[in-house]
């Protein structure tokens, strides 16, 4: 990114979010901080679910501990839909990330530092997505490993990611969670879209979920969608503003909550395989693989593969005729 951008605007650190000393150097003349550290890959958080929690909890409340103390005018810490309804350690995690926030926030004035954080779904092609993989066993000429046909997920774009991140920082009171409205596609109907897109005619294997994989994300839960608030494109979950008086949770409720919906990967709209085509088209690495691709690469892969079994073949009954 230093070579890349080659501007004495930005300036870089050697430091750990783990470590509140090595944050704090980093604070100093800090108006704005958007915090996107993190561990965010689902299997290697379920084998080492305490690096989660040192980086997503521990690493967040560090950030915003230094950001208060050096009078850091926002902060906008980013989340996941894993966060919400969570069941595996990086979601676990990041809904403490969450409550973090949200019990910061309420720490120290707004007009001193004001807290707040996003919340969103998957970014399409980002680093170890499923849609890098799908386009790599394209141009391999290998099976499309599907875990759930069924299985749906969101579809953001990291401009739309960005946009969510701008839309907060100019829009969110002190410990709101905002959330962008995002359409969803069934992971069957993601791979048949690239294979169209590649015109490729590989096979679309079942593979079953994997340990920790939900069958749809969850943007907001029942009890955030019931009182959030509706932005046209965005959605505004206020903090949770009770105390420690714990009367108030025996005596009193809300009829509504057992009859709420929540905002999941289900529900919201559902693209079709044109429509999901049309959203992958917008994005760089997909022009640029289709850019470099040719269906005969995949020809030719295959053609390999059967020559070496040939040769390989070959070569051994050779051996066999010399013993």
């Amino acid at each position: 990114m230093r070579k890349l951008y080659k501007n004495d605007k930005i300036k870089f650190y050697i430091g750990d979010v783990r470590d509140l000393a090595s944050v704090k150097n980093a604070m100093h003349g800090v108006d704005y901080i958007f915090h996107a550290a993190a561990l965010k890959q689902v299997p290697s958080c379920e084998f080492f679910p305490i690096e989660a929690v040192k980086t997503n909890v521990i690493g967040t409340d560090n950030v915003i501990t230094a950001a208060i103390e050096a009078g850091v005018k926002k902060i906008i810490c980013l989340s996941t839909d894993k966060a919400a309804y969570p069941i595996n350690a990086m979601g676990i995690s990041k809904a403490m990330m969450e409550k973090v926030m949200v019990a910061k926030s309420a720490t120290v004035s707004a007009d001193k530092t004001l807290i707040c954080g996003t919340r969103y779904g998957n970014v399409m092609a980002s680093r170890g997505s499923v849609i890098p993989l799908f386009v790599e066993q394209i141009k391999q000429g290998q099976p499309l490993t599907v875990t759930d046909p069924n299985m749906t997920r969101f579809l953001m774009s990291l401009d739309q990611a960005v946009e969510l991140v701008i839309f907060a920082f100019a829009n969110a009171q002190a410990g709101d969670i905002m959330v962008q409205k995002s359409p969803a596609s069934t992971i069957a109907d993601l791979a048949q879209a690239l294979k169209e897109l590649f015109n490729a005619d590989s096979e679309i294997r079942i593979i079953g979920t994997r340990h920790g994989e939900k069958l749809y994300e969850t943007l907001l839960t029942k009890e955030e969608y019931m009182h959030a608030q509706d932005m046209g494109g965005f959605f505004r979950v206020p903090a949770d503003k009770r105390d420690l008086n714990y009367d108030k949770y025996f005596i009193d409720g809300n009829i509504c909550l057992s009859s709420s919906d929540e905002y999941n990967s289900h529900n919201t709209e559902r693209l079709t395989i044109d429509k999901i085509k049309e959203k992958l088209l917008q994005l760089n690495y997909i022009q640029e693989e289709l850019s470099n691709w040719k269906p005969s690469q995949r020809i030719n892969l295959e053609e390999t593969k059967t020559m070496r079994l040939a040769r390989e073949l070959i070569e051994a009954e050779l051996q066999d005729r010399r013993a």
